[in-house]
C-alpha cells in the first residue's frame, strides 16, 4: 500500500474517509451521512465503522467514518491504528483502488495521524504469491492513500512509522512462507538481501564453526535434516559506546519432532516455529531503516528438527557451548537446545547489558495463555516491567510467569547436568528455567514463549488470517522507552 500526502484535495476521489472522536461528528458532511450514522448507531467508538453513497458535482461518492474512541484515553494510540485498520479491512477488496483519507478537522496529532496510517498498512499485508485460483472479489483492490489535512509532522511521524510497518510486514513474510522456501540457508539469505545498504553487519556461522565453537546443542537438532544449520547475526551500532541490547529468537524452520515425532494432524502449522526469529529479525528491520539511536544486536539459530538414521535420539547426551551437558529426554523440546547456544554465543561475543529472547517454545504455553497474551519469565523485575509496559502501548501484550529453584529441580538429570524436559506439570516454566542455567553473571535476561502469538486462524484487528508479526512492535517500543528516551 502506498502512502502519500498532499495539500491539494483531488477533485475525482470516489472514496473519501474521516476519522471521528467518540461522539463528535466531523462539520460539513451531508445530512445522508451523519442522519445515516447515528440511524446505524455510529458513535465513533473505537475501530467502529459506518460507510454511506453520497452525491457531489454529479458524482456519486463513497463517505466513511471510522471511530478513534475518545480522546483522551490512554489507548488513544491503539485506537487510532484501530480507526485506521478497520478502513483497510472494509476496503482493501471492494473493487476501490484509491482512497482519500481527510483528517481535515481531526482532533489528531501527528503521532495519532501516524498510527491511522500505521492501521491502515498493517492491515492491507497479505500473503497471496502462491495463490493462483482467485476469484477477483477476492483480490486486494486498494493500492493507494491519499492523505490531506494531516496535522504538522506527521509526514515525519509517518516516515519512522512506516520503517516498523516494513519490520511487521517481514516477519510476516517469513512466518509465512513455507518450509521448502525459508530454511536455515534461504533465511540468512533473505535477510542478507532485505539489509543491503542499510548500514547493518550481518554475520553467519556455518557447522563447521558451530562446531568448532563447542555448540553441540544447536547442531544435535538439526542433524536429521539435509538442510544445514545456521548461527545469524545483525548488529547495529547507532548509540556511541554503550553496551548493546540483545534479541535472540529461535529459529526452527520445520519441527516434526524429531524421532519424537508430533502426530500429523496440525504439523503443518510447524513452519512458524521460528517465529521467534522471524520476530527478531523483522524488529531488527524496523531498528536499522529508522536509524534506532541504540547498540542492538539480533541472533537467531537457525535449525530444520527432522527424523533420519542420523538424527539425535531420545536418551542422548549432548554437550553445550557453555560446557553444560543436556540429556535429550524428548528430541521435540528442541527449541530450548537451540536458544542455549545462541544465548551463551551471544553473550560472550557480545556483552550485552540486557538479553531478551523470543521463541515459540512450548504448547503448555497455549494451555497457559491461549492467544491473548506471550508468556513472560525473567531474572530482572526491571526488565520484566520494561517489557509489560511496551506490551501494553503497542498491543503485543505479555504476562508474566514465575520462575525459582523448586521449577528448577524438576529439570536435574542423574547422569547429566540437566535434561531437556520436566514433568507434564509447569512445562513452559521449566522451559524457561532450562534457559536460565545458560545466563552468566546476572546479565538482566527475559524470555518471551510466544507460542500462541505468531499465528492466527482468524483475522485480528491489525493483521488479516494468518501470520501476526507479533514481537517486532514490541522490542522497537522496548528500544524506544529504555534506550532512545
Amino acid at each position: 500500500m502506498q502512502i502519500n500526502f498532499t495539500d491539494t484535495r483531488p477533485s475525482d476521489a470516489a472514496l473519501v474517509a474521516h476519522i471521528v472522536d467518540k461522539g463528535k461528528m466531523p462539520s460539513g458532511l451531508e445530512r445522508a451521512v451523519t442522519e445515516g450514522a447515528s440511524a446505524a448507531r455510529f458513535k465513533g467508538n473505537a475501530g467502529q465503522l459506518f460507510d454511506s453513497f453520497v452525491e457531489r458535482e454529479g458524482a456519486a461518492v463513497r463517505v466513511a467514518l471510522a471511530g478513534a474512541g475518545d480522546p483522551s484515553s490512554d489507548a488513544r494510540h491503539a485506537h487510532c491504528e484501530k480507526a485506521g485498520a478497520a478502513i483497510t479491512a472494509k476496503f482493501l477488496t471492494s473493487g476501490a483502488t484509491d482512497l482519500l483519507l481527510d483528517l481535515g478537522g481531526s482532533s489528531l496529532d501527528a503521532a495519532q495521524a501516524a498510527a491511522v496510517l500505521l492501521g491502515l498498512r498493517l492491515r492491507a499485508w497479505r500473503y497471496d504469491i502462491y495463490r493462483t485460483r482467485m476469484k477477483d472479489e477476492e483480490k486486494i483492490t486498494l493500492a493507494n492513500v491519499t492523505v490531506i489535512g494531516a496535522p504538522e509532522g506527521t509526514e515525519a511521524a509517518w516516515a519512522d512509522y512506516s520503517a516498523l510497518a516494513e519490520g511487521v510486514e517481514f516477519t510476516r513474510e517469513l512466518v509465512a512462507e513455507p518450509a521448502n522456501t525459508i530454511y536455515p540457508v534461504s533465511f540468512v539469505e533473505r535477510c542478507e538481501e532485505r539489509f543491503a545498504g542499510t548500514g547493518a553487519t550481518i554475520r553467519a556461522l556455518d557447522e563447521a564453526e558451530m562446531e568448532k565453537l563447542g555448540m553441540g546443542a544447536l547442531l544435535g537438532v538439526g542433524l536429521g535434516s539435509e538442510q544445514p544449520s545456521r548461527l545469524l547475526a545483525i548488529e547495529w551500532n547507532g548509540g556511541g559506546d554503550e553496551k548493546p541490547i540483545a534479541f535472540v529468537g529461535k529459529g526452527v524452520t520445520f519441527d516434526t519432532g524429531g524421532i519424537s515425532l508430533k502426530p500429523g494432524p496440525g504439523m503443518w502449522d510447524m513452519k512458524w516455529d521460528m517465529g521467534g526469529a522471524g520476530a527478531v529479525a523483522g524488529a531488527m528491520l524496523a531498528l536499522v531503516k529508522r536509524k534506532a539511536k541504540a547498540n542492538i544486536v539480533a541472533v537467531m539459530g537457525l535449525v530444520e528438527n527432522m527424523p533420519d538414521g542420523k538424527a539425535q535420539r531420545p536418551g542422548d547426551i549432548v554437550t553445550s557451548m557453555s560446557g553444560q551437558t543436556i540429556e535429550v529426554l524428548n528430541t521435540d523440546a528442541e527449541g530450548r537446545l537451540v536458544l542455549c547456544d545462541a544465548l551463551h554465543w551471544t553473550q560472550v561475543e557480545y556483552k550485552p547489558a540486557r538479553i531478551v529472547n523470543f521463541a515459540t517454545l512450548t504448547g503448555a504455553m497455549l494451555i497457559a495463555l491461549g492467544n491473548e497474551h506471550g508468556g513472560l519469565f525473567s531474572n530482572n523485575d526491571a526488565l520484566a516491567d520494561d517489557l509489560l509496559a511496551a506490551g501494553r502501548q503497542t498491543g503485543d501484550k505479555l504476562w508474566r510467569m514465575p520462575l525459582g529453584p523448586a521449577y528448577d529441580k524438576l529439570i536435574d538429570s542423574p547422569i547429566s547436568d540437566m535434561k531437556n524436559i520436566g514433568p507434564r506439570e509447569a512445562g513452559s516454566i521449566t522451559a524457561a528455567q532450562f534457559l536460565k542455567r545458560f545466563i552468566m553473571d546476572d546479565t538482566p535476561w527475559a524470555h518471551c514463549d510466544i507460542a500462541g502469538m505468531v499465528w492466527s486462524d482468524k483475522p485480528g484487528l491489525t493483521w488479516g488470517k494468518g501470520a501476526t508479526g507479533y514481537g517486532v512492535r514490541l522490542m522497537d517500543q522496548l528500544v524506544r522507552n529504555t534506550i532512545e528516551g
